[in-house]
């Protein structure tokens, strides 16, 4: 099986490849690995590990780095006697955060290839590794088993869908052997990880909702987006596809509302937001160009960087966020730490947050332009209903906090130079 998983990553490369000839983010991933491993080894040429060792974190892309951003940074108070070496897997999380200051050094991950693994772990000699959400890549823990070194995954999410939870699952599930110790989000990714006997579990929550308070604690203004705003109520789609914008459009060019949209899309490319706005079809303002004379000519802000959005919550009224009628949501845990009450395409079963809102009425799911309308009408005429829904997703963002402090608790106890490390060998209930 192992032989199997290897030249699918070799495949992987290979077509990966061919669509660099064709693909922006493709292109952006293959010459982000170009000459990797002389990057890193001239990097880390000076490094004593025996004074300084280096932990290394890993995040597939943008989101999985910011959910475990609050662990990284407490990591680093607490333990600055450590390097830390941050890696990505994607471009969408590279780009963004290749110059994070919170990290000695930010790499693309190469890809999972037997060579490629245990080279990556030879050069880094990592005193621990630390995975954000998921991203198994089964060579690189098989390399760092071998080197025994400890692996740990915090908030890690399983599904019963998983290869490790089928009849045929068995090669995977031992792969996760490999793995120190889970902190997981919920308490059915714990059963699901003892079901296949890994007990080796704590059940902390989701650290995102310590990231996205962080950001709504400390409010970084925009004075232009104010300026566009005017005092109006704010409708935003975050992370939209041509899909949600099919029902946001609509509700758009309905003027009756006497709202301010901001769209951020989730492709921020000129193509994209060229389409989107021959669709609206009406003035709109894009971010890159927004100044004062034009900042109050249109009732339509295009968002066509990365990096803001987040914050941009504060000033929104309603929100939609994207995703939902593709693979998944995005994150929804942005605007309801602003007590947003938020709206989703039907596919949001991944997302714990996601269902308990909705079964909490927090979060709406709309099909249609007109479900999309009638509620944002309804929301908007019912000032009591309104509040009410807002203190419904404040008052959950409060109640799931704590989940990098627990973190934080086992492995403080870990790397501190002067206690012994932790042993668990059974589930433990942290929240």
């Amino acid at each position: 099986m192992r032989l199997g998983y290897s030249l699918l990553m070799f495949f992987y490369g290979l077509m990966i490849r061919l669509a660099a000839l064709f693909n922006d983010k493709a292109r952006q991933w293959v010459d982000g690995r170009r000459g990797i491993f002389l990057k890193v080894e001239a990097a880390l040429k000076q490094v004593d590990r025996s004074k300084r060792p280096i932990i290394w974190f890993h995040a597939s892309s943008l989101g999985e780095f910011e959910q475990g951003r609050p662990v990284i940074e407490a990591f680093r108070m607490n333990h600055p006697e450590h390097h830390i070496l941050l890696t990505f897997f994607s471009p969408s999380g590279y780009v963004v955060r290749k110059n994070y200051d919170q990290a000695d050094w930010i790499f693309y991950l190469p890809l999972d290839t037997p060579k490629n693994a245990r080279r990556w772990i030879e050069l880094v000699d990592p005193a621990a590794a630390i995975f954000i959400k998921y991203d198994f890549w089964f060579n690189l823990l098989e390399n760092l088993r071998k080197h025994e070194i400890p692996v740990y995954f915090v908030s890690a999410l399983f599904r019963p869908t998983q290869h490790f939870f089928q009849w045929y699952g068995g090669w995977f599930r031992r792969q996760l052997k490999s793995v120190t110790h889970f902190f997981v989000q919920s308490k059915p990714s714990a059963t699901l990880l003892e079901g296949i006997g890994l007990r080796n579990v704590t059940i902390t929550g989701d650290t995102r909702f310590d990231r996205v308070f962080a950001i709504a604690s400390q409010k970084h203004a925009f004075p232009l987006i104010e300026q566009f705003i005017g005092g109006k109520r704010v409708f935003i789609g975050g992370s939209t596809w041509g899909e949600d914008e099919a029902l946001l459009i609509p509700l758009i060019r309905r003027k009756e509302l006497d709202l301010k949209f901001i769209l951020a899309p989730h492709d921020t490319s000129p193509a994209r937001i060229q389409d989107i706005t021959r669709q609206i079809g009406q003035p709109v303002v894009r971010y890159s160009e927004l100044n004062t004379a034009n900042a109050q000519q249109g009732d339509v802000l295009i968002i066509d960087s990365v990096g803001i959005l987040a914050q941009l919550y504060q000033y929104a009224t309603l929100a939609f966020i994207g995703g939902g009628f593709g693979t998944s949501i995005h994150n929804i845990q942005e605007p309801i730490t602003y007590g947003v009450p938020v709206f989703v395409g039907p596919r949001y079963h991944k997302f714990k947050e996601a269902v308990d809102l909705i079964g909490q009425g927090g979060v709406f799911c709309v099909t249609t332009a007109d479900e999309l309308f009638a509620k944002t009408a309804h929301l908007l005429a019912d000032q009591k209903e309104y509040q009410h829904i807002s203190d419904v997703c404040r008052d959950y963002v409060g109640a799931n906090r704590g989940a990098t402090e627990e973190i934080m608790r086992y492995l403080d106890t870990v790397f501190h130079p002067t206690r012994h490390p932790v042993q668990s060998n059974e589930i433990n209930t942290a929240t």
